[in-house]
């Protein structure tokens, strides 16, 4: 009974990050017997990846700006007036794809950094600058573009989001490279748990049973390899996947295992206590959204590499999306709570949603009205747990 117990505890504590797990099963599930399979099928998982990859990198920037108790409703804008520079220069000028891959990522430094100015040191509260911030870049996109869509891009460009790593290590009709990665990759985990359970109980901190812990990492394993499976079969590794990996590691780190990670959470947990603990709060603030301005950037090249061009009117609602993976992945609304992996979850059960909708036939209107409910039903859950957590 106490084994029970002690399992059952250790559920409860994490229930919002190991609830948005089995919903994403769930979800998969559900559309997968909904469209006869057609879901998991390798060409479709591998559109998912290519469609929603930039929503997941603004899901990271948005995640860290809300565990620091702010918002940030700009970053489609941004995401389109990086997109837009990139265009004039590779498409119009014909400088080469990296010049618009550095000026895009540029455009948001500098986005970053002007809304930085005035949520850190101006104190203007971050809703209502990046509300000026979204009317802002919105209107220098369509200047830029001169009020026309610029297309296509030289094939260099446009394979960052669309091209893919196959055939570098051969395969009988799937690709080898593919699954040495994701092997690589899975090895890393199990290896980086078993240290993470070493250092708790040498803390003499409560861990699960053995045989689930066990079985945590068989499954993680086992949905990881047939994810590479799916894509070995079809078209290896898209190139965005790595450019997302890469940013997944990168930021969970950041805000794990460094003083600006803590102090971001500091400070959304409780400002005044943070402020007489010596954490810098302006410059962490400016921090939080040069990164948000950074990664809108890299968005932006992304999505404008994906649609092979850019338009002005590109980036609409990519902010609604990018809040919306971050609450149903676990960030609390008042700030200090969330994780990396836990908005790229978010971002994938949305991912999910309306792709398996879209294969359905389900109108917009009504993607849309089943999307606002999840949001809501991800802030109540967010709400009732802490109210359960108060009271136990």
């Amino acid at each position: 009974m106490t084994g029970i117990a002690n399992i059952r505890e250790l559920f409860t504590r994490n229930l919002r990050q190991s609830g948005i797990f089995i919903a994403l099963i769930l979800i998969m599930v559900l559309f997968t017997a909904l469209t006869d399979g057609t879901l998991i099928s390798p060409i479709n998982l591998t559109n998912i990846v290519l469609q929603y990859s930039y929503i997941l990198v603004l899901a990271i920037g948005m995640v860290i700006v809300i565990i620091g108790g702010h918002i940030d409703l700009s970053v489609g804008s941004v995401a389109a007036l990086a997109g837009a520079v990139s265009a004039v220069l590779v498409i119009r000028e014909g400088m080469p794809w990296y010049v618009g891959v550095l000026a895009g990522i540029g455009v948001g430094v500098i986005a970053g950094a002007w809304q930085g100015f005035w949520v850190a040191f101006v104190g203007i509260p971050a809703f209502i600058t990046t509300l000026a911030g979204m009317l802002l870049f919105r209107g220098l996109t369509f200047r830029v573009l001169e009020n026309i869509s610029l297309s296509p891009f030289p094939e260099s460009y446009s394979n960052i989001a669309t091209g893919f790593q196959n055939g570098l290590l051969g395969g009988p009709g799937y690709d080898i490279f593919t699954l040495v990665i994701f092997g690589v990759a899975v090895a890393g985990y199990v290896v980086t748990q078993i240290r993470a359970r070493r250092a708790a109980i040498a803390y003499q901190q409560t861990v699960g049973a053995m045989p689930l812990f066990i079985t945590k990492l068989v499954a993680v394993a086992a949905a990881v390899m047939w994810f590479a499976w799916q894509l070995a079969n079809y078209r290896g590794l898209p190139n965005v996947l790595i450019i997302l990996a890469v940013l997944v590691i990168v930021y969970t780190l950041v805000t794990t295992r460094t003083v600006f990670g803590r102090h971001v959470y500091a400070i959304g947990g409780n400002l005044t206590a943070a402020t007489l603990s010596g954490v810098k709060v302006k410059w962490v603030n400016f921090g939080i959204m040069l990164n948000m301005g950074v990664l809108a950037g890299v968005a932006g090249v992304i999505f404008s590499s994906r649609t092979n061009g850019a338009q002005p009117a590109a980036g609409n609602l990519f902010e609604l999306d990018a809040i919306a993976a971050s609450f149903i992945g676990g960030a609390a609304v008042t700030g200090g709570v969330g994780r990396v992996t836990g908005a790229i979850v978010g971002g994938l059960i949305m991912a999910v949603m309306t792709n398996g909708m879209q294969l359905m036939g389900v109108e917009q209107s009504i993607q849309q009205v089943v999307k606002g409910i999840v949001l809501l039903l991800a802030v109540a859950f967010d709400v009732w747990n802490k109210r359960r957590a108060g009271a136990r």
